[in-house]
């Protein structure tokens, strides 16, 4: 179903100018579920949610409600545990807001944002105390594009140039106890789908991201999903004109379903 949508409304989940996202629902019907959107740029300031924008507004049209969300980022207060607490922040808003049931909620995300999506739905299975611990919201499913996770793996092979490290303080040797928490891969089983959609000409994130993923999530017992898009590059999967897209918004509605 494609429709009209409402005009992008910001809801503050924090006082740091990052805290932020913003909300687009379908004009004139319930939704059919809600969308967390959350952008890539390998963790790090350069990018931000307007990299979203397009994804929430075509999710809307479909009838989603879409909340794509702003987080702290290495060079803006982010890194451990900032980011990871202020994704966890941002989905537990939908807790209080009314018209949205909490219980038909996913994750979307691209790059970076594929593994925070990936680690939001393995939020029930951390320990208390730490971040993202003890949500008010759990997901029903994610969908990872072209997702950064096993951060061990991106981190030896250098994925984004360092980028692991910097989002983590160190490396996989420096700082294993935050590796075990942060990484997807390190925190099977979820118990919910994770679908992961990538490209095998991705030279941005390998595919093998994702297929150590889907493998591990599989053999401890997760519904976990690879889909691999033929001669697709990085960036195809969160441009709304592409067959590439359209594999992700169909992942999103069997979740929703």
């Amino acid at each position: 179903m494609i429709g009209d949508v409402s005009t992008p409304t910001r809801l503050d989940y924090g006082t740091d100018p990052a805290q932020f996202g913003e909300l687009t629902l379908p004009s004139g019907a319930e939704p059919r579920g809600t969308v967390v959107v959350i952008h890539g740029g390998f963790w790090r300031s350069r990018h931000d949610l307007a990299l979203g924008r397009p994804l929430a507004a075509t999710l809307a049209a479909a009838g989603f409600a879409a909340w794509n969300i702003e987080y702290r980022r290495v060079g803006t207060g982010g890194g451990w545990p900032s980011t990871f607490d202020d994704v966890a922040a941002a989905v537990d808003l939908l807790a209080d807001q009314e018209w949205l049931d909490p219980a038909r909620v996913v994750a979307l995300g691209h790059s970076a944002g594929g593994h925070l999506a990936a680690w939001l739905a393995a939020r029930p299975g951390l320990p208390s105390g730490v971040p993202g611990a003890d949500p008010r919201v759990r997901l029903r499913g994610a969908v990872s594009q072209a997702g950064v996770l096993d951060l061990v793996d991106a981190a030896r092979r250098e994925v984004g140039r360092g980028a692991v490290d910097d989002l983590l303080g160190g490396t996989p040797d420096d700082a294993p106890d935050r590796y075990a928490l942060a990484s997807p891969a390190e925190r099977l089983p979820v118990g919910v789908p994770v679908i992961c959609v990538h490209g095998d000409a991705d030279v941005n994130v390998p595919l093998r991201q994702s297929e150590r993923y889907v493998a591990a999530a599989q053999a401890a017992g997760d519904p976990a999903e690879l889909v691999v898009l033929p001669g697709v590059e990085h960036f195809a999967v969160i441009d709304p004109v592409t067959e590439a897209w359209s594999a992700c918004e169909s992942a999103v509605a069997r979740l929703l379903g």
